[in-house]
């Protein structure tokens, strides 16, 4: 059964909770949202916090996946340039998917979601992300339409010794 997005939820409590537990639980079994496990949603909790602001502050807008039970699946912020030559493309942060629905074409949805909310954003042309080198996240968001346009090598330290590339995608919406 495919997932119900919603752009903008309100944000509550049980909002909050799920986001928070879905983070933790990607994070967890090894996607690559900012953090590495072990984690708790404890440890997660400022840096949704931080995201919280930005959309009350109108800089970032949540879309949510919720399954059929209603419990969120997958989430994306996008996040808005403040900067005047750059206002016509946004940011797409945190893009997840719960490992129980991982394989089931989720992902594309999220992503397919995420575009069509993107080209309702006035004056955006443009979505950019970026994510973790060596676990074949480009080949994904390449076969969703987003190209590589850079590479920082050896910019993320997942642990001493395990140093993985930045990589810098974009898909244009024309």
């Amino acid at each position: 059964m495919p997932l119900t997005f919603q752009l903008d939820p309100a944000v509550t409590p049980e909002l909050r909770d799920g986001v928070l537990k879905l983070w933790a639980d990607v994070s967890n079994a090894g996607g690559a949202v900012g953090f590495v496990p072990p984690v708790t949603p404890e440890a997660i909790r400022p840096e949704l916090l931080k995201h919280l602001a930005a959309m009350t502050e109108g800089r970032s807008r949540l879309l949510v996946g919720r399954d059929e039970a209603g419990e969120i699946a997958a989430t994306t912020f996008f996040t808005f340039n403040t900067h005047r030559l750059m206002t016509h493309w946004a940011w797409l942060y945190t893009v997840m998917v719960h490992p129980r629905h991982q394989g089931m074409g989720y992902g594309r949805d999220l992503l397919a979601a995420a575009e069509r909310a993107a080209r309702g954003f006035d004056g955006i042309e443009a979505i950019r992300l970026t994510c973790r080198g060596g676990l074949g996240l480009e080949r994904f968001y390449g076969s969703c339409g987003y190209k590589e346009v850079g590479r920082v090598p050896g910019a993320i330290r997942v642990a001493p010794g395990d140093d993985r590339d930045d990589v810098f995608m974009l898909l244009t919406l024309d």
